[in-house]
This record gives structure tokens, sequence and C-alpha cells, in this order.
């Protein structure tokens, strides 16, 4: 793990992706911070940090759409099937390898609240529980950019799913809105989401049973439970929704509530999809 930790980090600091990364990190929040520190003279960073949360939906896939796309296209993964390691070691290294990549912006971004409150009264509290949920969601969403890649060859494929996918996360609680939050609507997009879990079980396993079998559980367990209580699915999507965006939970400590279950649901968001990842890998090595 130790060895594909080392070569990924000479990958990025050698291109310009770690650069690049870091660069429009820091512009974006430095921009916040211009518009609501300075210019509106708030003293609430964390703000900052809100407004920032947006620049996920770039930075994510410019970071993540090589990390094995490239590897696959290039072939070049078949040597790290050869190494005496195994996939979850590989995927571990090259995902702490984004972690460092991300933290070290974060640490420059760190400096920001004592710079400010030389200037006035902020609350340090908030501002770094703030930019602890910030680190936590970002590295829920590069375990979700890390997944995406292994599903592809193309970077730019990786890149665009990544980018939609970040895009509807961070726009699903306004989009539920305008969804019919009726019984029916509502169990109409879980049996959508139940499809696309069913496709994703057979993409990672090969296994038509197991998926077909999976979903037809799933879809019945929905049926039996709209005609047995249908007043239960009445404006079900929009919780469910809320509950599942990454940037709804990141807002409670923005408001200066530090969430507990955020933090829980952040690190198991990033375990599922590094497990999913390394299915994914597992999948391709056996092939």
């Amino acid at each position: 793990m130790t060895a594909v930790l080392k070569h990924e980090l000479r990958l990025y600091f050698h291109s310009l992706t770690a650069y690049l990364f870091g660069a429009f990190l820091l512009a974006f929040i430095g921009i916040g911070s211009m518009l609501y520190n300075l210019q509106a003279a708030v003293s609430n960073f964390e703000y900052v940090l809100s407004f920032g949360c947006l620049v996920f939906v770039v930075i994510v896939p410019i970071l993540t759409m090589r990390v094995i796309a490239e590897e696959r296209k290039q072939k070049t993964d078949q040597l790290l099937y050869s190494l005496p390691i195994t996939a979850a070691q590989v995927i571990m290294g090259k995902y702490l390898a984004l972690l460092i990549v991300y933290f070290i912006p974060l640490c420059i971004i760190c400096l920001y609240p004592l710079i400010f409150s030389q200037f006035g009264d902020v609350y340090l509290l908030t501002s770094y529980g703030s930019i602890a949920a910030f680190f936590l969601m970002g590295a829920a969403l590069l375990a979700l950019g890390l997944f995406i890649s292994s599903l592809t060859d193309s970077q730019g494929f990786a890149a665009g799913i990544g980018i939609a996918v970040i895009l509807l996360n961070y726009y699903s609680v306004s989009l539920s809105e305008y969804i019919s939050s009726t019984a029916f609507g509502s169990a109409v997009v879980i049996c959508a989401m139940i499809f696309v879990l069913a496709w994703v079980i057979r993409h990672l396993t090969k296994n038509e049973g197991l998926a077909f079998g999976t979903g037809l559980v799933l879809l019945a367990v929905t049926i039996a439970a709209f005609y047995m209580d249908v007043t239960k699915f009445e404006g079900l999507l929009p919780k469910i929704v809320t509950k599942l965006s990454l940037f709804e939970r990141f807002y409670s400590f923005v408001n200066g509530v530090f969430d507990l279950t955020a933090v829980v649901y952040y690190v198991t968001f990033a375990a599922f999809f590094l497990f999913l990842s390394v299915q994914s890998l597992e999948k391709r090595r056996y092939n």
C-alpha cells in the first residue's frame, strides 16, 4: 500500500493535477472570503465554506478521473494485479494519496479564520468545526469519484459522470421540491432507485441472478409497503433526498451545530464507495 501511495503522490505532484486542484479550491474559497468576510464584513467564515461547496463539482472529478480509468486505458493496471498486494491495499493507497492532496490546501485555508480574527470577532470553534466537516464531505466525494473512475477506462467519461452525480447531489434537495411528493410519485422514484441498484450489483458481480433477485425482493417489499399504508409514502421522496444529500448535512455545521450523525454518514458513505471500488477492481482482476 505504501508503494502505491508514493507512486500516486509522485504522479500528482509531477503533473499539474495537484496544483490545479489546490488552485481551484483556494481561488474559490478566496473569492468567498472576499465577498463575505471582507466586502460584506461578515465575521462567519463558515459561510464561506458553504459558498465554496459548489467547487467540489469541478475539483473532485479533476482529481479522481484518472485514478483508475487511466490505468485501465494504458493497461498498467495489469502490473498492479501482479504485485503481492490485495485490491483493498491498492484502493486504500490511491485513496490516501487523494486525501493528502486534498488536505494540503485545507491546511492553508485553516489560516484564514486566524487572520480574520485579528481584525474582528470570528467564531473560531464554529469555523474549524465547519472546516473539519468540509474535509469529511470532500473525503466522501473523493471516494465516490474513485468508484466512478473504476467503472471506465475513459477519463472524460469518468469526469463527466462525476460532475453530473455531484451536481445532482448538490441540487437534489431543491429539485425534490419540484418533483411530486405524492405517495405514488415517491413510490415510482424508489422503484427507479432499486433498478439502478440492481444494475450496479450486476455490473460489479456479473451475477444476473443476484442482481435480479435483489431488485425483485426490494420491489416486492416496496409494493407491499405501498399497499399496506399508502400514507407513509406521502412526502417520502423529499425526506429521502434530504437524508442522502452530503451538502445538506454540511449546512448544520455552518449553522453552529456539531452533527455527529453527519460525521457517521460521511465516514459510512466513503467506506461504502471504497468497498465498491475494491469489488470493481477485483472483478477486473479475475476477468
